[in-house]
């Protein structure tokens, strides 16, 4: 049985990856981020996603360690 997926909101069009994970609760910081992407611990749509500066947008999945959060874009919730 999979994780419910939550939705987190944000004001632009997009998002960088790093930036979602730390707004997201899902790492503290910058570091973190950084350390589970470099190690391939970070899915974005289901595949294994290694740029911190990956732009992601409304609709976007992002799992970590079996936690999923799905973008919602201005207006989308």
């Amino acid at each position: 049985m999979s994780n419910p997926v939550e939705d987190v909101p944000i004001r632009d069009t997009m998002i960088r990856l790093g930036q979602l994970l730390k707004l997201a609760g899902l790492v503290e910081d910058g570091v973190e981020a950084a350390d589970l992407i470099k190690n391939g611990l970070v899915k974005v749509n289901g595949e294994i996603e290694d740029r911190r500066g990956r732009q992601l947008h409304h609709g976007d999945t992002v799992t970590v360690n079996g936690q999923s959060v799905r973008v919602a874009g201005p207006g989308k919730r």
